[in-house]
């Protein structure tokens, strides 16, 4: 039975792979979405885990988030000093660390900060030391340029932009890998940042928060600093503005307790978390039409093989009837006819499983490539449901042929 099966594939090799690609390709379709999209989900969420809660000025809470934890380009307005002050004295506080953008190096974005958020990201550094001074560094896992000076440019990472050529940081060490976008950071001191774009301490009156981080940044007057003084993480009340400040509380009612008082006209504080939720719900509604469309599209690929089955078994009707003259028992021809079109459809399902996997795969390097961000692939449970669904939708398709040869006589056959 195998060997007429395969003489038969071998003889119709052209439209087998024809069916075999087409089923391979709406196969692969919906499993690279399904694979792609829960590797954004599970990536986007490990990036978020360090940050539990990030306070920030009033405004988009997604858009802070992207800034502060996906390290999205984005002016966002300032928050007054005297928030990371109150933050730093608060005692349901572990940490509390400003995170200040505005400056690049090559691809690389620059981002002012301290040595704690330094050390919550990466509790034991890959190489060398945090920095000590301002005029030090430290860079992610994929920043290549270890051991290396950095002049920071005016700008967003990738734009053009003004070099601050009288400032020069040097890299004093080098954080692991993470799986997140701040493998491709340059960590330096906030009051290098502050110094750099002429931000130094306020006047309490002066109505810092209002204005947003590049009205602060057109207007900056390329002031320098000591890259040998030792910096000083203790901030007063009047220390410049920060567009976000990372905090991490010392138990969840803290957590609940300082996100309700930091939610006024002046500052906003927000889970991570839960902005991350809304953004999967968006996804998944985007996730579900891409699969309905792929089940259209399957639903057309599976109509279209029946029709070209029946369509070759048509042309086959002599020989299926010598068959069923010369002794051949009905059940032997249903196998005969069932077998070739499922042998065709399980390949093209296992090709499909293949493109979808590579497919996932390439595109969470592109993107990993592009923004530091690891994207997981990982097979669930569901998926084996899913295979096992496709397996027997195909052994249904191949039978609705194989049933019309079954019922057929040998003489209708002969005489068709």
């Amino acid at each position: 039975m195998m060997g007429f099966i395969g003489a038969d594939l071998r003889r119709h090799w052209a439209g087998s792979l024809v069916i075999v690609l087409l089923v391979a390709l709406s196969v692969g379709l919906g499993v690279a979405v399904t694979l792609q999209e829960r590797a954004l989900r599970l990536g986007s969420a490990r990036a978020a885990d360090k940050f539990d809660i990030v306070v920030g000025a009033p405004g988009s809470d997604t858009q802070l988030v992207l800034s502060t934890v996906f390290l999205q380009p984005s002016p966002l307005p300032l928050v007054d000093g005297h928030v990371l002050h109150d933050l730093t004295q608060d005692q349901g506080v572990a940490m509390a660390a400003p995170v200040g953008f505005g400056d690049s190096y090559r691809d690389y974005p620059i981002v002012g900060t301290t040595t704690a958020l330094v050390s919550v990201l990466a509790p034991q550094l890959a190489e060398g030391r945090s920095f000590a001074t301002l005029g030090e560094a430290v860079i992610g896992s994929s920043v290549a340029l270890s051991g290396s000076t950095v002049t920071p440019i005016h700008g967003a990472a990738g734009l053009p932009g003004e070099a601050h050529a009288e400032v020069e940081y040097t890299i004093v060490g080098r954080m692991p890998e993470t799986g997140t976008v701040w493998d491709r950071a340059i960590l330096v001191p906030i009051a290098s940042v502050w110094a750099v774009h002429g931000m130094g301490e306020h006047n309490h009156d002066h109505d810092e928060h209002s204005h947003n981080e590049a009205s602060h940044e057109d207007g900056h007057d390329h002031a320098g600093f000591d890259p040998a003084a030792p910096i000083n993480e203790s901030f007063s009340s009047y220390s410049a503005g920060v567009p976000a400040i990372v905090v991490r509380p010392t138990s969840i009612a803290d957590a609940y307790r300082l996100r309700q008082s930091y939610r006024n006209g002046e500052t906003q504080a927000v889970f991570p978390a839960e902005v991350l939720t809304r953004l999967y719900a968006t996804l998944g509604d985007a996730r579900t039409v891409l699969l309905a469309v792929t089940g259209v599209t399957q639903g057309i690929v599976a109509a279209a093989l029946v029709l070209v089955a029946v369509l070759h078994i048509g042309q086959r009707r002599r020989q299926i009837g010598a068959l069923r003259a010369f002794g051949a028992p009905a059940h032997a021809v249903f196998a005969l006819i069932w077998g070739q079109l499922s042998i065709l459809v399980l390949a093209g399902i296992a090709l499909g499983l293949l493109l979808g996997w590579q497919g996932a795969q390439l595109m969470s390097s592109v993107f990993a490539a592009q923004n530091g961000m690891r994207l997981p692939i990982e097979s669930h449970r569901e998926d084996f449901r899913y295979v096992l669904l496709l397996v027997t939708f195909a052994g249904v398709i191949a039978a609705v042929p194989s049933v019309l040869v079954y019922r057929q006589s040998p003489a209708e056959a002969l005489r068709s």
